[in-house]
């Protein structure tokens, strides 16, 4: 048997033995319960016998021992009656006693509680002996609910726990798989850096290895990205318009003609803390996730709006739009509406901007079949 079966079965023990352990426990209070309510029930004919001696009383009957058992009854609420007419009551409210209908009412309520006791104290005459249960049989009656649902928020935290775990694990395997990337990544990329040295120096046209150049700088840009997870980044105070229109005026260069971009922003810079690595990886998130909303053709607008002490980045797209039930679950790990992909831009995304630049993220207007408006807000320095 292996390591994983063992943990496995070692698994299904402790829920079957929880699960034996529960029902020892709700079997126990039940059993417990119908003690105390025969005990009650036995109390209760004791009273029935003390009060049909007390109807039959003589001037020389002894009445100690039913007046005793009448005394001793403080916690079992009884109503007496005769011909459908309430001629006693007992540990019952008086407020309830002096109200007709409450009375009535409490009396069925008794009814659906226990059978009656019939007391015969004379041939053809007789009372019937209504009672509920006491305060101590009622708790005892709703503690196996209240142990249920101990069980259940329980059975809840561990699942959270077991559930919070799984997922930091993940998070380091994942960690783990984009450190080793960009390590990957890093040894190709040099001889790249070589190989343009090498075309630099056989005076190859110089657009040419300026190209190649750039995009070396990209996947400089994006193994720095990938070593960057799982770690706390470090934040620059940097110019918010400068570094996002890198980013854009990177992304316009690469995709097609048939996407119309556009760049909005004040003429003066606003500084904010971040990384700019991941800052770049932010915008670009935004602008690939609106191109392929609209397909690859449609009108892509970047607006940077300064309000108080935010700043706001706007990612506007004429794409096929957002349900308003899906805002906030675009955001979710594996969320994606393309046949191929993980559902990953946007949980990243979500992620540098919340907790590593300390912003928000939300999807601030959509509409079906004419487009999408994401927006970042970052807080400024002052």
């Amino acid at each position: 048997m292996t390591f994983f079966d063992r943990r496995i079965s070692t698994r299904w023990v402790i829920i079957f033995a929880s699960f034996l352990i529960i029902s020892l426990i709700l079997w126990n209070t039940y059993t417990f319960f119908q003690i105390f309510k025969n005990e009650e029930r036995l109390k209760m004919n004791l009273w029935a016998d003390a009060q049909k001696t007390l109807i039959n009383a003589g001037e020389n009957t002894d009445v100690a021992l039913p007046l005793q058992i009448f005394s001793n009854n403080t916690s079992i609420p009884i109503i007496v009656t005769e011909n459908d007419k309430i001629i006693n009551t007992v540990n019952i409210e008086e407020s309830i006693v002096k109200d007709k209908n409450r009375s009535v009412a409490f009396l069925n309520n008794l009814k659906n509680e226990n059978d009656p006791i019939i007391i015969e104290y004379a041939p053809g005459k007789s009372q019937n002996l209504y009672y509920g249960n006491s305060a101590l049989l009622n708790k005892l009656k709703y503690y196996p609910i209240a142990l249920l649902l101990i069980i259940v928020l329980f059975a809840g935290l561990v699942y959270n726990f077991y559930k919070s775990t799984k997922m930091a694990t993940q998070n380091k395997l994942w960690a783990g798989m984009a450190k080793e990337t960009a390590h990957q990544i890093g040894t190709p990329l040099s001889s790249l850096i070589g190989w343009v040295e090498l075309l630099k120096a056989e005076n190859v046209d110089e657009s040419t290895t300026l190209e190649i150049e750039k995009d070396i700088d990209r996947l400089q840009t994006i193994t720095d990205r990938f070593s960057k997870i799982g770690s706390e980044p470090k934040l620059e105070n940097k110019d918010i318009i400068e570094e996002t229109f890198q980013s854009y005026d990177y992304l316009q260069s690469r995709f097609s003609k048939q996407v119309a971009f556009s760049f909005k922003a004040p003429q003066w810079p606003i500084m904010v803390s971040i990384n700019p690595t991941l800052h770049s990886w932010t915008i670009e998130n935004l602008v690939k996730n609106a191109i392929d909303a609209m397909k690859g053709k449609g009108n892509l607008v970047l607006e940077i709006l300064q309000e108080g002490d935010y700043v706001k980045i706007n990612v506007s797209d004429t794409g096929a739009g957002i349900p308003k039930k899906q805002f906030k679950t675009v955001f979710e790990p594996g969320f994606t509406t393309k046949k191929r992909g993980w559902g990953l831009g946007l949980s990243l995304t979500k992620r540098i901007v919340e907790e590593y630049h300390k912003g928000t993220i939300k999807v601030l207007h959509s509409e079906i079949g004419r487009g999408t408006v994401m927006q970042v807000a970052l807080k400024k320095l002052v």
